[in-house]
């Protein structure tokens, strides 16, 4: 399971950064936004995911 989360943490960061980078291409403020947003999610449940495999070794 712990695969997984991080390959949607992965998943998410990506997509948001790329969501972010056109966002500001094309100059639109609130797909940016969305971008950050979604990366920062993304980060997030990465960091919980390194928090829990600390905890188990």
């Amino acid at each position: 399971m712990s695969g997984d989360e991080k390959m949607r943490a992965k998943g998410e960061q990506v997509k948001g950064a790329i969501k972010e980078t056109t966002g500001r291409a094309i100059g639109n403020e609130r797909m940016a936004g969305e971008g950050r947003a979604e990366r920062a999610k993304g980060d997030a449940r990465e960091a919980k995911e390194k928090t829990k495999d600390a905890f188990r070794h």
